[in-house]
């Protein structure tokens, strides 16, 4: 099979679109076809060597957490999916298994290919509703999953202001009409070509990225993108008894801030305690979770993506669809 490679550490320009054995599933596991995959930041952070200590990984090493496709073969016990479903959802590479801290994770081969293997028992993966398109499947299971724990965790309430640092990363675009939904007063951080885009998915105010456009007496700050040892001027932004929520490495530390009048949180949901792919399913379902696809790739062109996934200023998701996918 067709697969995007690292045969090393390095930078997404070390990376190579080549032919690998096709993994097969074993007991509990499911083999996807996959239609699509999006692009998120641990899929070049992995290769690059930053967690080598952690999670050493073994090459060729194909990266890709989220997908949509169809279920191609099962392994023994699996009785949730059967050959032919359509199903999409999010899962990590192996080499994580330790770092989850869960009993049952959701576990990949990796989904820039043309198959990957799953773990079949979590609450990651889930049935494609009809209504889903497979390249917008393809592009919520970790938006949406983040979405989710974000709300639940800073409890918004109507009226609060909410600044979005990072508002149109993939996560950022899936965020704003969640809190304009919330009848939050939103202040988004983006560039002035990315002004009327982030606008329309609900925010209410749009600052550039300096430090000093940060504004002041926030209730709630969502921090998508910058390191989370590096919020000292984002933290200034938050009222005395505010919210700071990051999803960012490394995990922080209260004193990182330089304020005890905060409530600083780390939000990495690995278990699915504020739901699973099903429920991101019926977000989506309703209209209430949008995903917004920057850019579109052709597998051959994988590599690429993941090279601009870090070197290019990208709006939303960057999404790699394994061919024709017009019909699905």
């Amino acid at each position: 099979m067709k697969a995007v490679v690292a045969t090393r550490y390095g930078p997404p320009e070390d990376y190579a679109v080549a032919e690998v054995p096709a993994p097969r599933p074993g007991p509990g596991q499911i083999q996807v076809r996959i239609a699509a995959a999006s692009v998120n930041p641990g899929d070049v952070r992995l290769p690059s060597g930053d967690f080598h200590d952690v999670a050493p990984l073994e090459f060729p090493h194909v990266p890709g957490n989220d997908f949509a496709g169809t279920v191609s073969a099962v392994g023994a016990g699996v009785t949730a999916f059967r050959v032919g479903d359509e199903i999409f959802g999010q899962a990590v590479p192996r080499a994580l298994r330790a770092m989850t801290g869960v009993p049952r994770p959701s576990l990949s081969t990796g989904s820039l290919a043309e198959y990957a293997v799953f773990e079949a028992d979590t609450p990651f993966l889930a049935h494609r509703p009809a209504g889903l398109d497979v390249e917008t499947a393809a592009a919520l299971p970790t938006v949406g999953l983040a979405v989710r724990a974000l709300m639940a965790t800073a409890a918004v309430r109507a009226g609060e202001t909410a600044l979005v640092v990072g508002a149109t990363g993939g996560v950022g675009t899936a965020l704003l009409p969640v809190l304009a939904a919330a009848k939050a007063r939103v202040i988004a951080t983006a560039t002035a070509a990315d002004a009327e885009t982030v606008r329309a998915l609900g925010a209410d105010e749009v600052i550039g990225y300096a430090e000093s456009a940060y504004p002041s007496d926030v209730d709630v700050v969502f921090n998508l993108v910058l390191p989370s040892d590096r919020l000292t001027r984002v933290a200034s932004a938050v009222r005395p008894g505010g919210r700071l929520l990051t999803i960012t490495y490394p995990v922080p530390r209260q004193e990182w801030i330089g304020r005890d009048d905060v409530a600083l949180r780390f939000v990495l949901d690995m278990a699915g305690a504020f739901g699973g792919m099903r429920e991101v399913a019926e977000m989506a379902g309703r209209g209430e979770l949008v995903a917004t696809i920057g850019r579109r790739y052709t597998l051959d062109q994988g590599a690429q993506a993941c090279i601009d996934f870090v070197r290019r200023h990208t709006t939303g998701k960057l999404v790699v669809t394994m061919g024709d996918v017009r019909d699905n």
